[in-house]
């Protein structure tokens, strides 16, 4: 379980083909305080770290991640949101977070307003029953609020802190972006479903 918020940027140093996956290795300033095994988000995605070695940490990805996740486009020098799982005696903050992705979106825009930044974002027809508007959603392992909701897209108001502590400064009109819904309203949209199935 993770928070949204992010404690680090990392940057990936390499990308290893690994059987039908990859392996990524991550500079972060936290690599000697982890283990293997030990859970990780990478923009938002719960990744398993393998051993690690001063200044870098490496994790395996698998091919169904790489097909659901902006993971398979990883290359050498992306900068990537890091947060290691939360401790149960941490105070809480953000939202509830799984790392487990429901899908990408498309960055449409991005835009100033004074010291922050909104960026519009795309989202697939299966996603929009699970948000609304001032709900939670995770944008590449961020906690944000929806502010505004049409149809298929969605606004989010980045404030500076963010901007700068996270690399969603890096994001620019057609980017993809990993996608994780609220977990309460994935519960509630599963539960009314089946009550219109057994009605």
């Amino acid at each position: 379980m993770f928070t949204g918020l992010i404690e680090t940027v990392g940057r990936v140093g390499a990308v290893q083909a690994l059987g039908s996956g990859v392996q990524l290795e991550i500079e972060t300033p936290f690599a000697d305080e982890v283990v293997a095994g030990d859970s990780l988000a990478v923009n938002g995605v719960c990744l398993t770290v393998t051993p690690a070695e001063a200044g870098r940490l490496r994790a395996d990805v698998g091919p169904e991640t790489l097909r659901v996740t902006t993971l398979g486009s990883m290359q050498s020098q992306h900068l990537v949101n890091l947060e290691r799982a939360m401790r149960a005696d941490a105070r809480f903050g953000g939202h509830f977070v799984q790392g487990h992705v429901d899908g990408t979106g498309v960055v449409q825009s991005v835009r100033p307003d004074g010291d922050s930044h909104w960026l519009t974002i795309s989202l697939d027809r299966s996603l929009a029953p699970y948000c609304i508007p001032k709900g939670s959603i995770a944008v590449d392992g961020i906690s944000l609020t929806i502010a505004a909701l049409r149809d298929l897209e969605f606004d989010v108001m980045i404030i500076p802190y963010t901007w700068q502590h996270t690399n969603v400064h890096t994001r620019r009109a057609g980017d993809r972006v990993n996608l994780e819904c609220d977990m309460v309203g994935k519960y509630v949209a599963r539960a009314a479903q089946l009550a219109m199935t057994a009605s």
